[in-house]
């Protein structure tokens, strides 16, 4: 499934507005439409708690709360939605899937959502620059580049 133009504009606009820190989300929903799900990047809090093993702040790093993160998939699932996608933000960096990227992405080997896109807004000085998206390829245990804007 392809992100609509509403929904990019829609993360595109979340990512406008928590720069200079990454904006993180998930799209779920059906072919008859799309939600988007503005998650709070809880990394600066994880960061003060415990600098040693979250080394990163929210300028350069996300973490959803697994609880906001639980319950909205749970919601997906009674309603007879998948996980379309999830997104994040690189702000005043390109949209490329970083190492940190595929580590989130694959705590356990393999993604927990394996079919959803992983999208990525580069926000360059405040402007939306360039988005991308990535999907899982099993066969190569990586992430590569996909056609998932329509």
């Amino acid at each position: 499934m392809k992100i609509t133009r509403e929904t990019l504009d829609q993360i595109h606009s979340h990512a406008l507005q928590e720069y200079p820190l990454e904006c993180c989300g998930i799209v779920t929903g059906t072919a008859a439409g799309q939600t988007v799900h503005r998650c709070r990047n809880i990394q600066n809090r994880l960061h003060g708690e415990d600098p040693g093993r979250h080394p990163r702040g929210a300028q350069i790093a996300y973490a959803i709360d697994r609880q906001e993160f639980d319950g909205i998939i749970s919601s997906a699932r009674e309603k007879g939605e998948e996980v379309i996608a999830l997104y994040h933000s690189h702000p005043d960096h390109g949209a490329y899937f970083s190492e940190e990227d595929h580590a989130a992405q694959t705590v356990f080997g393999d993604p927990e959502f394996p079919g959803a896109l992983q999208v990525i807004v580069s926000v360059m000085g405040g402007t939306v620059s360039d988005t991308k998206c990535y999907l899982w390829d099993r066969d190569a245990g990586a992430f590569r580049a996909a056609q998932g804007l329509s």
